[in-house]
């Protein structure tokens, strides 16, 4: 079981991640707190697996409240749910040593996928966010940005696949680039000309684009291909 706490201002943010987290298996609410400094205290006393935390809250922010969990060495892992998508924000939170950051925007699925991965140790940042780091790093900034090996090799990784594609996703989004029709793509892959249909469609909508045209040129410019 995957023990939670909440930190947020809002009681209505924090009603509504436990309704969703009810709903699923493996995870349990053990604390909530609307403040970074309760949070602390609760962290400490609890020792839960993960805290999800907003980032502007009275009393103390949660970039702060990370900051200062992490030096006591407690198991918790911290993943920021925010509604601010400014480079600023995403940026100090990485840097504070946030293991996942997400927009309060993001779907159930993504929001669950997310502490799946923090839970088992890794890191994990929205497909938006990436997007912000993948920019931030061909302006230059990576250096300043980021502070140990393991955050570059994180967003190394988030570049080659800025948009959480499979891996057949992203064999389609290369085939039909390349000009090839979904039944081509079918009989290339060996699949059902309906199967291709599907992974198409999500491929096209996880990259936020309408055809051929728009999926070739958003692949090139987050250099997903040559």
């Amino acid at each position: 079981m995957v023990k939670i706490v909440l930190v947020d201002d809002h009681f209505m943010v924090r009603d509504g991640i436990r309704a969703i987290l009810e709903e699923e298996d493996g995870y349990e609410v053990v604390g909530e707190a609307s403040n970074g400094k309760d949070a602390i205290q609760l962290i400490q006393s609890i020792k839960p697996d993960i805290a999800i935390c907003d980032i502007r809250m009275p009393e103390m922010s949660g970039i702060e409240m990370v900051q200062k969990m992490l030096e006591m060495d407690l198991p918790t892992r911290y993943v920021m749910l925010s509604m601010h998508d400014s480079d600023e924000y995403i940026l100090q939170s990485i840097n504070a040593g946030a293991d996942g950051y997400l927009l309060k925007g993001s779907s159930k699925e993504e929001f669950m996928k997310a502490l799946s991965v923090v839970s088992k140790g890794e890191k994990y940042f929205s497909g938006d966010v990436s997007s912000i780091l993948v920019r931030k790093i061909k302006s230059g900034d990576s250096a300043s940005s980021f502070d140990t090996k393991s955050d570059n090799i994180l967003v190394a990784e988030r570049i080659r696949n800025p948009f959480d594609l499979t891996k057949r996703e992203n064999q389609i989004l290369r085939l039909a680039i390349s000009g090839k029709t979904n039944k081509d793509i079918a009989e290339k892959l060996n699949i059902s000309r309906r199967t291709t249909e599907v992974h198409r469609f999500n491929l096209m909508k996880k990259m936020g684009v309408k055809n051929v045209l728009e999926l070739s040129n958003k692949a090139k410019e987050y250099k997903m291909i040559p």
